[in-house]
C-alpha cells in the first residue's frame, strides 16, 4: 500500500472545514427528515407541488390532511432550503479554491453533481406527490439522496484533502465489491419499505409482493455483506504495507460494526412488528452504512483513479 495523498497545498479553514462537514450533515438528514415524513404519514400532508395547499406555498389552518401532518411535510419542504444553502457555499468554495488544488476536474464535477441533484430532488419530490406517493418514486427519491450523500462525501474529503492510499489489485476488487453488494442492499431496502405498512399516507399504493420473502433477501444480503466485509479485513491485515494500513482497516472495522448493528436493528424491527422508532433508527442506519462504506472506498482510492 503507497499513500497518494500530496501535502496539504491549502490552509484549511474552520469555514471550510464547518461548509463541506455542513454539506454532507445535511445531505444525510434531509434523507432522515423525509423518513420522519414517512413515518408519521404525512406524506401528502401537503397534498400539492410547489404548493402545500393549491391556494397556498404553507399549511393552512383546518387542512384535511390534519395540521400535525400538513406541517410536518412542510418542514421537511423547508430543509430543502437549507441544503440549497449549504449547496450554494460549498460551490462558492469551490471556485474560490479550486487552483490550489491538484483534483480541480473532480472538485468542479462533485460540485456541478450537487447542484444538478437538488434540481433534480426537486423534480422528483413534485412527482413523488403528484403520483399519490407511488413507491416507486418514493424508492427513487431515496436512493438518489444515497447517490448525493456519497457526492458530497467525496466532495468534503477532497477539499480537506484527506489520506487516501493505494491498495493492492485484490483488496481494492474486494472493496468495490463490498461498496456494490451495499448498493444492492439498500436498493432491496427500498422494495422492502414499498411493500411494508409505512407508505405515508393510508392511501398510497404498496408493491403487490411478499412482505417475509423480500424481507428475508433484504435479510441475505446483509449477510453476504457483513460476511464479505470481514474477509475484506483479514484481507487488508495480511497483504496490506503495516505502516499505512492502519486507517484503512479502522475504517473498515467500523463499517463493519455499523452493518452489524444495523442488522440487528433491522432483525429486531421485524420480529416486533416495525415500530416506528425503530424504522427510524434503521433509516439513520442506512445512513451511516453508506457514509461508511463510501468514506472507506475513498481513502482506499476505489472511487477515481485521479
Amino acid at each position: 500500500m503507497t499513500v497518494e495523498a500530496r501535502p496539504l497545498s491549502v490552509k484549511v479553514s474552520p469555514l471550510t472545514r464547518f461548509i463541506y462537514t455542513a454539506l454532507v450533515a445535511v445531505q444525510a438528514g434531509i434523507l432522515i427528515t423525509g423518513g420522519a415524513v414517512r413515518l408519521t404519514g404525512s406524506g401528502l400532508g401537503c397534498p400539492t407541488w410547489p404548493r402545500c395547499t393549491p391556494g397556498s406555498y404553507t399549511p393552512v389552518p383546518h387542512q384535511a390532511q390534519g395540521t400535525l401532518h400538513s406541517w410536518i411535510e412542510f418542514g421537511n419542504r423547508l430543509l430543502t432550503i437549507l441544503l440549497f444553502i449549504a449547496i450554494i457555499a460549498a460551490v462558492i468554495g469551490v471556485i474560490r479554491l479550486r487552483n490550489r488544488y491538484s483534483e480541480k476536474r473532480a472538485l468542479n464535477w462533485l460540485a456541478l453533481t450537487q447542484i444538478l441533484g437538488i434540481i433534480a430532488q426537486i423534480i422528483l419530490g413534485g412527482v413523488t406527490v403528484l403520483t399519490h406517493l407511488n413507491p416507486a418514486t418514493v424508492g427513487a427519491h431515496f436512493l438518489l439522496s444515497i447517490v448525493l450523500i456519497g457526492a458530497s462525501l467525496s466532495l468534503r474529503q477532497r477539499m480537506l484533502e484527506k489520506p487516501r492510499f493505494a491498495l493492492t489489485a485484490t483488496s481494492t476488487l474486494l472493496v468495490r465489491t463490498v461498496l456494490a453488494l451495499t448498493a444492492v442492499v439498500l436498493v432491496i431496502g427500498t422494495v422492502v419499505t414499498g411493500t411494508g405498512p409505512h407508505a405515508g399516507d393510508i392511501q398510497a399504493r404498496r408493491y403487490h409482493l411478499n412482505p417475509q420473502v423480500i424481507s428475508w433477501i433484504h435479510a441475505d444480503a446483509v449477510i453476504a455483506l457483513i460476511a464479505l466485509t470481514f474477509a475484506l479485513i483479514l484481507l487488508l491485515r495480511a497483504t496490506e504495507d503495516v505502516a499505512h494500513r492502519s486507517l484503512v482497516v479502522k475504517q473498515a472495522v467500523l463499517f463493519l460494526l455499523i452493518c452489524l448493528g444495523q442488522g440487528l436493528i433491522g432483525y429486531i424491527q421485524y420480529f416486533t412488528g416495525l415500530p416506528e422508532a425503530l424504522v427510524a433508527a434503521h433509516l439513520l442506519g442506512a445512513d451511516l452504512v453508506w457514509l461508511g462504506i463510501w468514506n472507506l472506498a475513498f481513502t482506499g482510492r476505489s472511487l477515481s483513479r485521479s
